[in-house]
């Protein structure tokens, strides 16, 4: 006997597409869990190329859980690009916490990027942040190197479009700096540490952020370097390059005038030996004129020779250079 197996292949092949875009054990599954899903929504869900046994488990999950969500939420969320199970367990443990927290806030909060889960365990559970090592220099200008814990709680509201943990160090850190900055000695911020936390809570940090600041507590204070005394000392440095440019300016005017004046003195010794010069040559006029005779030449040549005579006696080294080209004799021509 001949059995028809193409009918059969071709009925198995329609049962499987069939069971396929209804899964009917799904369906029967969430029918018990007080789901109310219908087969042809499960059928769509395949269509539309969201994953049925996730809607219908998410959706089990949240009605155990005492939750009023429609498949079509959900369907919407997943289409979105949401992550439809931190949603879930999100919105539960905000209800089990009295945290008020919506459908709508859960899915934009995850859709913006942030774990909604995580935010909602950490407004439950406050999370510690510790800031990196934040260097600040007193009024006396010794440097403190101090660490912190910041004891943060999400908010909720603000998780949409609130700035992050980085915000959060970065105004702690500039609290510090000005807390540390503002205190007269660095013995002020060593006797009283909390003084710091006091003035940054004051401030309000958390203004615009998705934490709400419980706590600041100084962890930890170093003592650095006295940056005061390091830039005395450099502005000392400077000073002192300064000065001494300055002074080097100044002695290089000095050689320049020293070379000018010098240069003066020999141009009026040459103009006193070419004024010299021309004596000879005005006593031979005198006496081609006669406005000079014989007797008062030889007057005039024993008082250079009296006069010879004293300066050899008063600077007996100099005897050879006491006589000066206009006292030669002169011959008349």
């Amino acid at each position: 006997m001949n059995f028809p197996i193409f009918p059969l292949i071709v009925g198995a092949i329609v049962l499987l597409v069939f069971l396929y875009f209804f899964p009917i054990s799904l369906w029967i599954t969430a029918l018990f869990s007080g789901v109310k899903v219908s087969l042809f929504q499960l059928a769509f869900m395949r269509v539309r190329k969201v994953p049925p046994s996730l809607i219908v488990n998410s959706m089990i999950t949240s009605t155990k859980a005492g939750l009023e969500l429609t498949a079509n939420d959900l369907e919407t969320h997943y289409l979105a690009g949401g992550n439809i199970p931190s949603v879930i367990k999100a919105l539960i443990s905000a209800d089990k916490a009295n945290i008020p927290l919506t459908f709508k806030q859960a899915t934009a909060i995850d859709l913006a990027g942030r774990d909604v889960f995580e935010a909602v365990t950490t407004s439950v559970n406050p999370k510690v942040i510790n800031t990196p090592n934040v260097a600040a220099v007193a009024q006396d200008g010794i440097q403190l190197i101090a660490k912190a814990r910041i004891t943060v709680r999400a908010n909720i509201t603000q998780l949409v479009g609130g700035a992050g943990e980085e915000t959060i160090l970065a105004r702690v850190g500039e609290g510090i700096v000005t807390s540390i900055g503002s205190s007269k000695s660095h013995k002020e911020v060593l006797e009283n540490p909390d003084k710091i936390s006091k003035l940054v809570l004051s401030k309000g940090l958390d203004a615009g952020t998705a934490f709400e600041i419980l706590s600041i507590d100084i962890a930890d204070i170093d003592i650095g370097e006295n940056i005061g005394a390091k830039l005395q000392i450099d502005q000392a440095t400077a000073d002192l390059k300064v000065a001494e440019a300055k002074a080097e300016e100044r002695r290089a005017m000095a050689v320049a005038i020293e070379q000018e004046n010098r240069a003066k003195t020999q141009e009026a010794k040459a103009r006193v030996v070419e004024a010299e010069a021309e004596i000879p040559k005005a006593m031979a006029e005198a006496f081609r004129s006669g406005n000079l005779g014989i007797m008062d030449y030889y007057k005039m040549r024993n008082v250079q020779a009296d006069t010879d005579m004293r300066d050899s006696i008063a600077n007996p080294s100099n005897q050879s250079s006491s006589s000066k080209p206009g006292r030669d004799e002169t011959r008349l021509s």
